[in-house]
């Protein structure tokens, strides 16, 4: 009983402190308690719904109560420790087994639906709440980190046999062989321009996630890592600042790769079990935290969050990273299925609310994406063009 309470008493110290921006002294002044007489030591209440460690229910999604019996002091009768729980820890996916074709949580099956919802992060604004209330400065317009992220499902699309032998069926044959002479001449090996791209924007953190599986099923192409265009490509990004993470196999393989403690899992494919394998092979950052289908808040935050596993009620040290934007979820008939201009429009609206929140802005291009058969390089190029 002693160990249960005490993970409660974490959780909630963590989540009012993250609340308030980090800052723990504004944090003390706030109670988690439905006793009105803690306003006596506190400037603020926050009245609990009761479920936090008994059981799991949805959040409360509308207008936050506030009472304000006397000046300086406040009750929120709106459980926001509550809420903030039920998004950073994803408990919602312990309940609701609804899952994509791809055993995915998406979009479509949470609360927050295709809606709104989804581009509105209703814990930042509980933030911005509750340092109102407790007459603190609220964060100031920007960005905390920004992380330009790149996937590389593959390195080039002629350099294999079978990707060969597959062009020249296809009467791609001079492709082919401009391939074969130079790598630079294939239309998937657009690196240098991706690494030109993201050095113009000043600060931002560039991360490219490189697959270490056998290739097989939907892991298919896997690059030799142990191959001369992959040891010049790694050669290539780490000369250009460029971190490397580990990304993950589509079948829940997680390796123990010892240079990176940064994940992204394949197709965005990611459960519980999975975030906790994490924790156990050392990882420490998770970039996977974003709907394949609907781009926006999954996190219902703009920013980086400790995961609290709802199974165990444990604070645990694996941070999650909200990615806010994927090429193909804007692209793919499957998911939002927008044009260029649809958008470019969403991703400055959702850039909008990352700046406002002084959050973090994580962004998805895949270096496979950027042919003559997509907008997404001339996407790219516009939206970077908003960070500048």
């Amino acid at each position: 009983m002693g160990t249960t309470k005490r993970k409660l008493e974490d959780i909630i110290q963590y989540i009012l402190t993250w609340l308030c921006y980090g800052d723990e002294e504004a944090a003390a002044r706030v109670a988690y308690t439905a006793d009105e007489k803690a306003l006596e030591d506190h400037d603020v209440i926050i009245v609990p719904n009761g479920k936090l460690g008994n059981s799991i229910v949805l959040p409360d999604m509308g207008n936050v109560v506030v009472e304000q019996p006397a000046k300086g002091k406040a009750i929120i009768r709106t459980d926001i420790v509550y809420n903030t729980f039920f998004f950073i820890s994803r408990a919602e996916e312990t309940f609701n087994t609804e899952r994509d074709e791809h055993d995915r949580f998406i979009a479509r099956f949470s609360i927050l639906g295709h809606s709104n919802r989804m581009q509105m992060p209703i814990l930042d604004e509980h933030a911005r709440l509750l340092l109102k209330l407790l007459n603190c400065p609220l964060p100031s317009p920007g960005f905390e980190h920004i992380y330009l992220t790149h996937d590389i499902d593959t390195i080039a699309q002629y350099r294999s046999v079978r990707g060969a032998i597959g062009g020249i069926k296809r009467g791609e044959t001079q492709q082919v062989w401009a391939s074969l002479r130079d790598i630079h001449n294939d239309p998937l090996y657009t690196f240098p321009w991706l690494i030109d791209q993201d050095a113009s924007v000043s600060g931002a953190e560039t991360i490219y996630f490189v697959k270490h599986t056998k290739g097989r099923g939907y892991d298919y192409p896997q690059y030799r890592l142990q191959g001369r265009d992959y040891k010049r490509l790694k050669k290539l990004l780490r000369n250009s600042g460029a971190f490397l993470g580990v990304h993950g196999s589509y079948y829940g393989y997680i390796p123990k790769i010892k240079y990176s403690k940064m994940y992204r899992a394949h197709y965005l494919r990611e459960s519980m079990r999975q975030m906790q394998a994490l924790i156990n092979a050392g990882y420490t950052d998770d970039f996977t935290m974003g709907f394949a289908d609907e781009a926006g808040f999954r996190l219902q935050t703009t920013r980086a969050v400790r995961w609290i596993n709802p199974m165990t009620m444990k604070l645990t040290n694996l941070t999650l990273h909200p990615l806010i934007v994927m090429d193909t979820t804007l692209s793919n008939e499957n998911y939002m299925n927008l044009t260029e201009d649809e958008a470019y429009f969403l991703c400055e609206r959702l850039i909008a609310k990352v700046k406002m929140h002084h959050g973090d802005l994580c962004l998805l291009w895949h270096n496979n994406n950027l042919t003559e058969n997509s907008y997404h390089k001339s996407l790219y190029t516009k939206v970077l063009n908003l960070l500048k």
